[in-house]
């Protein structure tokens, strides 16, 4: 029998009680559950750093189980960021030994009048004391507390200090990063939770031999060998060829020298490879710089923080993305958000709106990124306006300054450029946690997976839909990723086996958990509950007071058009030539068209609400109350 805690740091009490089966049934576990349970029990939605915020984290009931990349545990909260719905999403081990200390979920709420810990064991949950914790980074935390097999997820100086977009770090790499999470932790003086969950659980033998049939189709399948062997970094190359690689702030969507940041720069320092719990791809490198100012290990990096950290703010020498990688991890910062803050920061310069007394703030500048890495982390001088998030920060500088404020609901953009790959463009604007290119995942037409395609969509749009620079089908790709994407987060399984390479498809995903579950599932059925899920969090997100109004991207997508060049490399030199004439220019021709469609295949009104119809049918009606 799996568990829900129930944990009041404010009174030091701790309650157990069987999982509710009828909310598995619903949502599923992980996102799914996370979200019925913060819309049921969010006490002060005034607050996202009140005691009342409930930080919910949540298992899925493929997590801890032989299924590839069953690893992935969910954390949600209302946003300190955003101010909205907001969760973060991680693998690693951590997830694992939570499902298997026997706990679907922890419903943390209150505040410690000191810094705590939680153990979480097949016995019990404990409350310990942290004060000897506070102040440490996410590594020394983890090596101070990991001991005898336990998994722990903490927060480093960010999270205690409340910087807006704080993460969660745990197994000293995996970030449950975006939306701040490590700042809710914070304001609950939780240092860390530490789970002791070693036993292998009770699996019918049909459920085990599907997993190992999917560990080797997800295995052999060719969508997953580049990232196995070169991780997501193996995107730069790809990406900057297409426009796709954002730079100085989505000023410019190419860098001249790629090669000194792409998969074989990355590959001289890597030593071996490193995989989550129950994962057959094994992705996560392991660099080590031998020596120099930026010696040391790294788990990483992968693509999103390379780009916020690298071409973003202009900087191409690899071993100092590669620190700045280790300090965001140890602070226990959003890479994302940390190098979309820097960005900002630099082009407000460029406009001479805003200076430093003690870094240049200008493009390229290393020791700029470095430093404010550090007073972010600490909310000091500059840093301290940059820790309330670029929103925040815009409207405290004011004039222009918004403009160059690249965000989508409070949250920091990821690092796709919408006036290229549009479909993520609109995923990011749509999100109900603001931008996210994890939320929708709109690969299909940008990976030229025709067979993939046909399978999911009407024959007589496909080819419209593959065309990745025609607007028109492109809000039907981003439901249908929405809701595998959903599906993937409530089950506990990591996309790369799901909706970035279609390893797995939504038959496969049934078929293993009717086998778990002992009941017939579809796979309609599953999608259907992703569609749900979404739902629920646009529903929660409308009682906050959202509209269409929230479903905007920067205007910089819809107004300023980006030209893209050929580079070529010369022989004589090594340096890369860059072509006369752009060969294409990008932009978002018609957003609001894209939005019209996305509400109609919803089943949202033009305000982008659900309509009743809609609720009713996906058994919510009795939710919008």
């Amino acid at each position: 029998m799996l568990y829900t805690a129930w944990i009041d740091l404010s009174a030091g009490t701790v309650r157990l009680q069987p999982t509710e089966a009828d909310l598995e049934d619903q949502f599923l576990g992980g996102r799914g559950v996370g979200a019925a349970l913060l819309f049921r029990h969010l006490a002060d939605a005034a607050n996202p750093l009140s005691p009342g915020n409930p930080l919910i984290f949540a298992c899925g009931p493929l997590t801890g189980t032989p299924w590839p990349t069953g690893a992935r545990y969910h954390v949600t909260f209302l946003s300190p960021l955003t101010g909205i719905y907001g969760y973060a999403n991680a693998g690693g081990f951590f997830g694992a030994a939570l499902r298997r200390a026997g706990y679907s979920a922890l419903i943390i709420t209150g505040r410690a009048k000191e810094p705590v810990y939680l153990e979480v064991t097949p016995t019990g949950v404990t409350i310990q004391p942290a004060v000897y914790l506070w102040g440490l980074g996410t590594e020394a935390t983890h090596d101070t507390l990991a001991s005898r097999g336990a998994r722990v997820a903490c927060i480093g100086p960010a999270g205690e200090n409340h910087v807006r977009f704080a993460a969660i770090i745990s197994d000293r790499g995996r970030a449950a990063a975006r939306c701040g999470g490590g700042a809710v932790m914070g304001s609950k003086n939780l240092k860390a939770i530490v789970a002791r969950g070693q036993h292998s659980l009770d699996l019918p033998p049909a459920f085990r031999e599907l997993a190992r049939h999917a560990s080797e189709q997800v295995r052999d399948h060719p969508g997953t060998a580049a990232l196995r062997e070169w991780g997501t970094v193996s995107l730069v190359a790809i990406k900057n060829r297409t426009g796709d690689l954002p730079a100085h702030n989505h000023q410019l969507g190419q860098v001249p020298r790629p090669d000194r940041i792409d998969a074989r720069a990355v590959a001289r320092y890597v030593t071996k490879r490193k995989g989550c719990f129950a994962c057959p791809i094994r992705c996560g490198p392991v660099t080590h710089i031998e020596d120099g100012p930026y010696a040391g290990i790294l788990e990483g990096p992968e693509y999103e923080s390379l780009d916020a950290l690298g071409p973003m703010c202009g900087v191409d020498n690899l071993q100092a993305i590669m620190y700045a990688n280790r300090r965001c991890n140890d602070l226990g910062l959003d890479t994302i958000s940390t190098g979309v803050a820097i960005a900002f920061a630099m082009e407000c310069h460029q406009n001479s709106i805003l200076n430093d007394p003690d870094l240049s703030l200008s493009w390229g500048d290393e020791q700029t990124v470095l430093g404010l890495i550090e007073t972010i982390a600490r909310r000091r001088g500059l840093g301290a306006m940059l820790a309330e998030g670029v929103r925040r920060a815009a409207k405290t500088i004011g004039g222009n300054a918004p403009r160059y404020a690249m965000h989508v609901k409070g949250m920091e953009l990821p690092r796709q450029e919408p006036r290229i790959a549009k479909g993520f463009g609109l995923g990011h604007a749509t999100s109900n946690r603001g931008a996210d290119h994890l939320y929708a995942l709109p690969t299909i037409d940008l990976a030229g997976a025709q067979d993939v395609a046909q399978r999911f969509f009407p024959s007589e749009i496909v080819t419209t839909l593959m065309d990745t620079d025609d607007e028109t089908y492109k809000p039907d790709l981003i439901v249908f990723s929405e809701h595998y994407c959903a599906l993937s987060d409530a089950l506990g399984v990591c996309k790369f086996t799901t909706a970035e390479t279609y390893a797995l498809l939504p038959d496969d995903l049934a078929a293993g958990l009717s086998a778990l579950w002992g009941r017939e599932i579809s796979s309609e059925q599953l999608l259907t509950a992703g569609e749900r899920i979404v739902n629920l969090e646009r529903l929660f997100n409308v009682h906050l007071g959202l509209t269409r109004a929230d479903d905007r991207l920067p205007a910089r997508f819809t107004t300023e058009p980006l030209d893209i060049y050929d580079f070529e490399s010369d022989m004589a030199t090594g340096k890369m030539n860059r072509s006369v004439e752009p060969v294409h220019t990008g932009i978002l021709r018609n957003f609001e068209a894209m939005l019209d469609r996305y509400y109609d295949l919803r089943g949202w009104d033009r305000n982008g609400i659900p309509t009743e119809k809609t609720l009713q049918r996906l058994n919510l009606d009795a939710w919008d109350q």
